[in-house]
């Protein structure tokens, strides 16, 4: 795995596993939401300092970023406590 998936998947299933929204590891980070998210999407390149800020806020070392997933797991792909359900839409006659 890249490094880059690698910091992506760790950084995506501790906080999953912490049970913290995007938004607020975002906030504690001291980074925009949507820096945060292109960083879990491989979109974002970070750097060490960014790094080291989202590792302090989600209360670990930064090689936790680092370390291989167990074969065959699984991506953490949403955190649903806490999600608003999709607005409900009414059929027009």
């Amino acid at each position: 795995m890249e490094a880059r998936a690698l910091v992506a998947w760790n950084v995506r299933r501790i906080r999953v596993d912490l049970g913290i929204p995007q938004e607020q590891l975002a906030y504690d980070a001291q980074i925009d939401r949507s820096h945060m998210g292109a960083v879990e999407r491989q979109d974002a390149n970070p750097t060490i300092d960014l790094l080291d800020r989202i590792a302090k806020a989600l209360g670990v070392h930064v090689s936790e970023f680092f370390v291989q997933p167990p074969k065959g797991a699984t991506p953490h792909r949403t955190l649903r406590k806490g999600r608003k359900p999709a607005p409900l839409r009414q059929k027009k006659k």
